[in-house]
């Protein structure tokens, strides 16, 4: 996915700053335009409405996280690709702060325009885990518990990851993502576990 360049980056880019510490509901036209340093009349040349501003900011910053996390975890396999993914999302996490924020706050929201597209995006990232999930457990295939699965493990780390970033900035990201792995690994590892995955 290409990323937006000139001006068209600049209104994203104050778009994401103001959406991160005010809401999208908080973010006015006029402020992004002002942030941006365009005029209006540019804003809605190349966004035509608010909603197509932060349908394609949520739409680039979903898509390059699903990038990420393929390039992640290729040519590893199990656990080792699961250990990778929550590396890769740390790190993507601690490098976008205010993406993953606004990720966290909307991506549960049903009533906005967007929200097929950030569906459709998200069950990408999502079923890279779910594959690496499936794998890790031998005998098991990827399916409808293995996906929840992937978006439990997603959900953990995009939560504890900012956790970290406010409350424990100093902490070391291998101790976070160390940490993360070993909640999972009685779940998801463990022997105790039965079950399609």
């Amino acid at each position: 996915m290409a990323r937006a360049t000139g001006t068209k980056r600049a209104i994203l880019d104050a778009t994401l700053q103001l959406a991160a510490t005010r809401g999208i509901s908080g973010t006015t036209m006029d402020e992004v335009a002002e942030r941006a340093g365009v005029a209006k009349g540019s804003l809605y040349y190349n966004f035509s409405s608010k909603d197509k501003l932060f349908e394609k900011l949520l739409q680039e910053g979903v898509g390059a996280l699903a990038e990420t996390l393929r390039a992640a975890s290729a040519g590893l396999h199990g656990s080792a690709a699961l250990e990778a993914l929550v590396r890769a999302l740390l790190d993507r996490i601690a490098a976008n702060t205010a993406l993953s924020k606004l990720m966290a706050a909307e991506i549960f929201r049903t009533d906005r325009t967007w929200q097929k597209t950030l569906f459709a995006l998200r069950h990408e990232a999502l079923a890279v885990f779910a594959d690496a999930i499936a794998e890790a457990k031998p005998g098991s295939r990827a399916d409808a518990t293995c996906g929840l699965m992937a978006s439990s493990v997603f959900g953990a780390v995009l939560m504890a990851g900012l956790e970290w970033l406010v409350f424990e900035p100093d902490r070391p990201r291998d101790e976070v993502a160390a940490a993360i792995l070993g909640s999972l690994s009685g779940g998801l590892f463990g022997e105790e576990r039965s079950g399609p995955c």
